[in-house]
């Protein structure tokens, strides 16, 4: 009787006879939610604090802009622990790892909710952000390696999928929760959702060895790759262009269209809806093609944010457009992280989590820029066209990118995947 290929064994040293290297179906469909769910966990985190920080603030006795470093704790923790968790965990089999890096999240969120002053709140946060940049990068390896190569932009960008919904769903009703019940409540929730993806994990991922020859030396090698860098430059350009404008969007859309403050929540699910939309087509759009995925996206944000900045003195076009940035900025992920994961063949883990290195760093540039031309007296619509000349300069960047790995015979995309399964068959 054949072996069932979806059948694999709780311990990864041991292997069934010729299993299938795929998933499909239904068990296909288990594994990617539960990768996603993790993504989840790590959106409610990252996000819902934006939502409660008046409420810290008074908990914690200190001010607003206090608060706000805890935003900051957070991604400076994204930015280092993307390299170093990951690199720490390669020699370990990827579903060992991601297991890991959830426990360690978990813990870390649930030490939040009992944290008892400021500078406990501040470490804790720090140690929650470690774990984001090394999950997503070890899940979407992990993703794409149970699907064809057709489908790998697919399966990362269903993975990234779970921040996408995190924002429509899971910021406004954590944030509502935390008004009634607590603030403290949010990292409750975070951990809860922590155990169910591990158990979910567990449960439906499969098991593979750990990458032959793995090292710590060998991850760390991909930052010595110029190819890596380039990728992350794009990546950095491109979203700072995004972050530039949704920075500031809550003053955009009360001061400028003239929304109701108390409205502005139900218009950034509109921006949380457009990413659920933008990550599905960007997943397609990865597996047409990277670098023309690449310079189509960052054409059409530059777009997008002249539109943005033209209508904002209507509400009804302005909440249209809140939707398209939300789809827009999303088009890009998918393909970025397969470009960083092509770009290091040898590396692919820590290439693929350097993806979230870049988006904070993009994050912190775009919102610094936002805020230099506001305060010169240019208004809330500045942004936007900062947003769109960082755009131009992303397009260039992956021009470039291009250029140089066609001049080094770089493969990405679906011709790196057949030269890697036709080098496996040989």
């Amino acid at each position: 009787m054949k072996p069932c290929h979806l059948q694999t064994p709780e311990d990864p040293n041991v292997t069934t006879s010729a299993p299938s290297k795929y998933l499909s179906g239904g068990r296909l469909l288990l594994a990617i939610l539960a990768l996603s769910m993790g993504g989840f966990g790590i959106g409610v985190t990252e996000f819902t604090l934006m939502g409660l920080l008046q409420e810290g603030a008074a908990d914690l006795s200190v001010s607003n802009s206090q608060m706000g470093l805890m935003i900051s704790a957070y991604a400076i923790g994204v930015v280092v622990g993307a390299p170093v968790l990951t690199a720490l965990a390669a020699k370990i089999p990827r579903k060992r790892a991601v297991l890991l890096l959830m426990l360690f999240f978990t813990v870390a969120n649930l030490s939040s909710a009992f944290a008892p002053d400021y500078g406990t709140m501040l470490a804790t946060r720090f140690l929650a952000g470690l774990p984001h940049g090394a999950y997503f990068g070890l899940a979407g390896v992990l993703a794409g390696s149970l699907v064809p190569g057709s489908m790998r932009g697919r399966a990362i960008a269903w993975v990234m999928l779970g921040l996408s919904v995190a924002n429509v769903a899971g910021v406004p009703l954590v944030t509502r929760l935390g008004q009634l019940t607590g603030w403290r409540a949010m990292f409750v929730v975070v951990a809860v959702v922590g155990l169910i993806t591990m158990l979910m994990i567990s449960l439906f991922v499969p098991w593979h060895k750990a990458e032959p020859g793995a090292s710590m030396r060998r991850e760390l090698s991909a930052l010595k790759n110029i190819q890596v860098w380039m990728a992350m430059g794009t990546g950095i350009v491109g979203f700072g262009g995004f972050f530039a404008v949704y920075s500031y969007i809550s003053p955009t859309l009360t001061e400028e269209a003239g929304l109701d403050i108390n409205l502005v929540p139900w218009a950034l699910a509109l921006y949380g809806l457009g990413m659920v939309v933008g990550s599905l087509a960007g997943g397609r759009l990865a597996d047409w093609s990277i670098f023309g995925s690449i310079k189509l996206t960052n054409l059409i944000m530059v777009a997008a944010m002249l539109i943005f900045a033209a209508v904002t003195s209507w509400i009804i076009p302005t909440l249209v457009m809140v939707f398209v940035l939300g789809a827009v900025g999303s088009l890009l992920i998918p393909s970025l992280q397969t470009l960083l994961m092509d770009s290091a063949p040898h590396a692919q883990s820590l290439a693929a989590s350097l993806n979230h290195s870049a988006l904070n760093v993009a994050n912190a540039l775009g919102a610094a820029l936002g805020a230099a031309v506001i305060s010169a007296g240019f208004g809330y619509r500045a942004p936007s066209i900062v947003g769109a000349g960082l755009a131009v300069l992303g397009f260039l960047l992956a021009w470039a990118t291009q250029i140089r790995a066609k001049k080094i015979g770089l493969l990405v995309g679906s011709e790196a995947v057949a030269s890697r399964e036709q080098a496996e068959l040989k």
